[in-house]
C-alpha cells in the first residue's frame, strides 16, 4: 500500500425540502446536491507500522478522535469487508465547519473510495457502499458519485440528474457562523411538522432532461427561514449576492453558507468584493 492524497470537494444544494418528520425520528428530504470543487478538504493516507488508526488535523486538532467521521468510515468499511489496514491520516481541513457544505461526509466518502479501491477482490459495488455509507451520515453517500444528483429518503436514496450550470460564476460565502444541523431540524419540526409533509414545489422538475435551475420558485431551501430567524445577517448576505446581479442565491444545506449564481463574471467578481469588504470568506468557480 502506497501513501496518498485524496481530495474531498464540497457540496452545496441547488434546492432543498423538509417533507416532514418520519416514524423513525428522521427527516424526509428532497435535495438536489450539486460537487462544488473549492473549498475542498485534503486527506493524506499512509501505511501505518501497525494495525491500527491515526489522525492528525493541524487546524482543528479536536477532530484527532475516535469519533472523527474518518475513523468511523475506515471502521465500518473493515467491518462489512474485512479490510482494514494500519493508516495514518493527515487531514487538512479547509471546507467550513458547521457550513452545510458537507465537509466531514465528503472526507468519509473520499476515504470510503480509497479503501474500496485498495480492498481488490474485497471491495464492494457500488450499491453497497452506498449503503454503507448512509450508516454514516445522510450526505456521505452522494460524494460516492460523481455529480449532480436528486437525494430522497434521508438523503441515501440517490438520482443523478443532470444539472447544466455550464458558463456560469458560483460565488459561495461562508461567514464565520456555526449551524448546528440538529438545532435546525429540532427548530424545523418546532415551527412545521405538526402541519404534517409538506407538498413538493418542484416535483417534476427531476424528471426532465438536462434541468436547469432557472425559476426562483424551484431553487429554495425550507431551512432558510428558521436559520435566517436566528442569524438575521444570513439574509443580508443573500441579499447581497441578489443585488450585485445573482441570477439565483440560497443557503445550502442547514447554513450558514450561501451561494448565488451569476451568468456574468463581472457581477461575481463585484459581490465578492462586496462580501469580502464584510471580512466574510468567499470562494468564486467557474462553472465548466
Amino acid at each position: 500500500m502506497q501513501a496518498a492524497t485524496l481530495i474531498a470537494p464540497a457540496k452545496i444544494n441547488l434546492h432543498l425540502e423538509i417533507l416532514g418528520l418520519r416514524d423513525d425520528g428522521y427527516h424526509e428530504l428532497r435535495t438536489l446536491f450539486y460537487p462544488v470543487p473549492l473549498p475542498c478538504d485534503l486527506i493524506e493516507v499512509m501505511p501505518s507500522p501497525d494495525d491500527d488508526f491515526y489522525i492528525r488535523c493541524a487546524e482543528r486538532p479536536e477532530l484527532e478522535t475516535t469519533s472523527n467521521i474518518l475513523y468511523k468510515a475506515w471502521k465500518t468499511f473493515g467491518e462489512a469487508t474485512g479490510f482494514r489496514p494500519g493508516i495514518f491520516v493527515a487531514l487538512t481541513k479547509r471546507i467550513p465547519m458547521g457550513g452545510g457544505l458537507g465537509g466531514g461526509s465528503s472526507d468519509a466518502a473520499a476515504l470510503l473510495k480509497w479503501l474500496n479501491r485498495e480492498a481488490g477482490g474485497k471491495g464492494l459495488p457500488l450499491q453497497t457502499m452506498i449503503a454503507l455509507a448512509a450508516q454514516l451520515g445522510a450526505d456521505v453517500p452522494f460524494f460516492l458519485l460523481d455529480g449532480p444528483a436528486w437525494a430522497g429518503g434521508i438523503g441515501e436514496e440517490l438520482t443523478p440528474a443532470e444539472v447544466d450550470l455550464s458558463g456560469a460564476t458560483l460565488v459561495l460565502a461562508c461567514p464565520d457562523i456555526h449551524v448546528n444541523t440538529a438545532w435546525a431540524f429540532r427548530a424545523w419540526d418546532e415551527k412545521y411538522a405538526a402541519a404534517g409533509p409538506q407538498e413538493s414545489l418542484t416535483s417534476d422538475w427531476g424528471d426532465t432532461k438536462n434541468p436547469s435551475p432557472v425559476s426562483p420558485r424551484e431553487m429554495t431551501n425550507d431551512f432558510e427561514s428558521i436559520v435566517f430567524e436566528k442569524h438575521p445577517s444570513l439574509r443580508d448576505i443573500k441579499q447581497t449576492l441578489l443585488a450585485h446581479g445573482a441570477e439565483h442565491a440560497a443557503m445550502s444545506g442547514s447554513g450558514a453558507s450561501l451561494f448565488g449564481i451569476y451568468r456574468d463574471r463581472g457581477s461575481a467578481t463585484s459581490a465578492v468584493q462586496a462580501l469580502e469588504k464584510q471580512g466574510i470568506e468567499i470562494f468564486q468557480v467557474d462553472c465548466p
